[in-house]
């Protein structure tokens, strides 16, 4: 949900700000006309006009245009939201007709800045690759809402203090309607883009909260999906941010268990889930002050620490298993009092992430569809045991109180029956969508096949074997016969034991 590095999908960061960060991760000449040919053959020809055109981190050629929606799209009157439409032409002379879409994370990214196309190179050659900014994301009429600006320095990064101020100043620069910045109206929108495109179906990839979008579309359009590749499986039942301490503390008590595990790591770094713990407890009760050198400029700066800030920052290690093996020893330092390892980790993970992500349409999306149905016994009861807790929750859900809330269809918090072929892929060390969610969603998805990943984390697209069973999978149309052993192999990254480099 929140993430994307960051994959395409949110991620907690450090401090208050950082935590609703979480979550809070695309041809000239020719090729114009033959796409457009193709689609010609599907319906009495599109309606969306395509041009030749440059995105910025594709290498490929595309075509580049817009489409008009109504903002509100029961009342089918007033503002018009103009959202952003790619599509990069498949590369075969006689394509398949139905394109793969992607549906980005977040909530909050664009699908049109995930530099993801290498990932589905094999379905590209004889599909076309779909990319549409959700309304209010990328250039759909964006929401942006940035409490802490990039060029603001480490202090207010780590800050943990909420501003309600921050977020009415966003909603008053609006020009739009925070409350219809939902799910639902926006695979609407999409299924719109893909009737205007002359697309008879779809295959959706969803990626982390781009899950939760395909499975929405499922619902919604549930003859217009050819296959569904679920990645960071979000299901209607994960509440964002309420599982967000469990899952996080899974995914931290694994990391614990196999440094002590492991041999070299076990004896660089004794006893140390004990020492973080207790660290953690001194900070509880007194924040320390700490004076770092900025891992960017050099320049030294004065940061307040407190366990939440921390845990936030730690949180946001996890997500990338190649990051969290230098977590040990950053840890290992820092409860010797040299924190400026972890302080580097942590904004070499934040840069440039709070441009990436939309967070008024984050907001918008999680006041919605998340916060009324989060009740505060649940958060007590999700949250117990877990060293990040209960204020993890209450401090992401604190601009709900203040951000307009949209309404979602009856019934939309339940299970997504669907007997369109699925592919779901699970990273097994993902802190915010492990395994168990992909189990949930495979109970009311009959015709889906489960892959747990070892040793990775948050999203699994960067894998060659995962990259070939997507393309299989696409191509055959069933999961019928696909091997599931992808990355049988695998383990986690080794540990560093010191900053010369990981022991082999």
């Amino acid at each position: 949900m929140a993430g994307e590095t960051f994959t395409p999908d949110p991620r907690a960061l450090p401090g208050r700000r950082g935590a609703w960060r979480l979550a809070a991760l695309v041809l000239a000449g020719g090729l114009l006309a033959g796409a457009c040919a193709r689609k010609d053959a599907a319906s009495a020809g599109p309606r969306l006009a395509l041009s030749p055109c440059r995105v910025e981190g594709l290498e490929a050629p595309a075509l580049c245009g817009t489409h008009d929606v109504f903002e509100d799209r029961a009342a089918k009157q007033g503002r018009k939201i103009s959202l952003r439409v790619v599509v990069v032409p498949a590369l075969a002379a006689a394509p398949e007709p139905e394109p793969l879409v992607l549906l980005a994370g977040g909530p909050g990214q664009a699908a049109t800045e995930v530099t993801v196309l290498k990932a589905v190179d094999r379905i590209h050659r004889v599909r076309d690759i779909l990319l549409v900014d959700q309304r209010g994301t990328g250039a759909s009429h964006p929401l942006k809402c940035n409490p802490a600006p990039p060029d603001e320095g480490l202090a207010a990064k780590f800050d943990d203090a909420y501003r309600e101020e921050e977020f009415r100043k966003c909603l008053e620069g609006y020009d739009a309607d925070p409350r219809l910045y939902t799910t639902p109206l926006a695979m609407d929108d999409l299924d719109e883009v893909r009737d205007a495109l002359g697309y008879p179906k779809l295959n959706l990839w969803g990626v982390s909260y781009g899950t939760r979008a395909a499975l929405v579309y499922m619902r919604q359009h549930p003859d217009r999906v050819r296959t569904a590749i679920l990645d960071g499986v979000a299901p209607l039942s994960l509440y964002l941010p309420l599982y967000s301490p469990r899952d996080g503390q899974r995914a931290l008590d694994l990391l614990f268990t196999h440094c002590e595990q492991d041999a070299a790591c076990g004896k660089a770094f004794p006893e140390l889930r004990a020492r973080v713990k207790a660290l953690l407890d001194q900070l509880a009760q007194a924040p320390v002050k700490v004076r770092v050198a900025h891992p960017l400029t050099g320049v030294p700066e004065e940061v307040t620490l407190s366990r939440r800030t921390v845990l936030q920052a730690l949180f946001g290690q996890l997500y990338v298993p190649e990051l969290a093996a230098l977590v040990p020893l950053v840890l290992d330092q820092a409860t010797r009092g040299e924190w400026s390892p972890f302080v580097a980790l942590s904004q070499g993970i934040t840069g440039g992430m709070s441009e990436s992500v939309s967070h008024g349409m984050f907001f918008s999306v999680v006041c919605a569809e998340d916060a009324p149905f989060i009740t505060d016994e649940a958060i007590e009861r999700e949250t117990a045991g877990t060293w990040f807790g209960a204020s993890m929750v209450r401090n992401m859900l604190e601009p709900c109180g203040v951000w307009p809330k949209g309404t979602v269809p009856e019934g939309y918090r339940e299970p997504v029956h669907s007997p369109v072929p699925t592919l779901l892929l699970s990273g097994e060390l993902d802190p915010v969508t492990p395994p168990s969610w992909a189990e949930e969603a495979k109970k009311t998805l009959p015709h889906s096949l489960h892959v747990v990943v070892p040793g990775v984390g948050h999203s699994t697209m960067a894998l060659g074997c995962i990259q070939k069973l997507m393309a299989d999978f696409v191509a055959q149309g069933s999961v019928e016969g696909l091997k599931s052993e992808c990355g049988a192999a695998m383990s986690r990254p080794p540990f560093f034991t010191s900053f010369a480099g990981p022991v082999p």
